[in-house]
């Protein structure tokens, strides 16, 4: 069974249903002492980092995750979720995170771009594969999916397995061991999002 983080900031039930469209059973979890009970936890989201960190404060549940992760069973955040995973946030300020992955969050700097982008980046761009992963299994090395952020991670590549380009290269998708993070939306990105979903139920 899979555990999604109900925190009040995620399209929940799209999530729900992109795990039950590849046959796996999810449930919204806002208890952080069942997240133990549960093989896999998704943490979705979708809002500004520092409120989604006051959320999961508010009752514990950011230590019930850090302990799921040490747990060494598979955890995936995407969009905020996965913005959540890194150390620090420079959104609406400093804004620490739940530190399972070495890295900060960053606004996109648009006097980097290459020619002019809108932000926030939305829509579908190309995610460029950087390293074998089996959340990967059965995707080619370069496939669309569905973004809409404004901010991005920064980390070292060493975590980083996977890339996208919008007005400049960023880090679209990242592992640290048993933990994962997507930037864009699996469950909003049709067939190739919901491989991701799927290939994180058989991990």
């Amino acid at each position: 069974m899979i555990a999604v983080v109900d925190y009040k900031m995620g399209n929940l039930g799209s999530v729900i249903n992109a795990f039950e469209k590849v046959g796996a059973k999810a449930e919204l979890v806002s208890d952080p002492e069942k997240l133990t009970r549960y093989s896999r936890v998704q943490l979705p989201g979708v809002g500004a980092f520092p409120d989604a960190m006051e959320h999961l404060k508010s009752n514990g549940m950011d230590e019930a995750i850090r302990e799921f992760a040490q747990s060494g069973k598979p955890l995936m955040g995407t969009c905020l979720g996965m913005q959540l995973l890194f150390e620090e946030s420079e959104e609406f300020g400093r804004h620490e995170g739940l530190g399972l992955i070495p890295g900060k969050v960053v606004r996109f700097n648009e006097a980097r771009f290459d020619h002019p982008h809108k932000v926030p980046h939305m829509g579908w761009n190309e995610l460029f594969v950087q390293k074998d992963s089996p959340i990967f299994r059965d995707l080619p090395k370069e496939f669309y999916l569905y973004f809409v952020h404004s901010y991005h991670a920064v980390c070292d590549d060493e975590y980083a397995i996977g890339k996208t380009h919008y007005g400049y290269e960023f880090v679209s998708a990242v592992q640290r061991e048993n933990v994962y993070g997507f930037q864009p939306h699996p469950e909003k990105s049709h067939d190739h999002g919901l491989k991701i979903v799927e290939n994180f139920t058989k991990l």
